[in-house]
């Protein structure tokens, strides 16, 4: 069975037929989707305009960007740390062996 993959945009209309007063069972025959996957997008898109939805796709982005970022910096944070305690011989950050 084929997946169908709906945008943001879709959604939104589909949630937006269920506050109208469209039964969920007829929204999920109507789009080929299991209630489940109707109440889940309730959960997640339920009140948000298409440019709410937008808004939150692009903070979800940076944020994905963010964490790429401190991930990278924290492996080069451990490798100079490497890099210096063989080169000094495991010196603790007071100067004490």
């Amino acid at each position: 069975m084929k997946k169908v993959r709906f945008t943001e945009t879709q959604i939104i209309s589909i949630l937006k037929q269920q506050e109208a007063g469209m039964s969920i069972k007829d929204l999920a025959r109507e789009h080929g989707v299991s209630e489940a996957s109707i109440y889940n997008w309730k959960a997640k898109y339920g009140g948000m305009d298409a440019n709410e939805v937008k808004r939150m796709k692009e903070l979800e982005e940076e944020n994905n960007r963010l964490k790429r970022i401190v991930a990278n910096l924290t492996l080069e944070n451990d490798a100079m740390k490497n890099v210096l305690e063989k080169k000094y011989g495991g010196l603790t950050t007071n100067g004490n062996k």
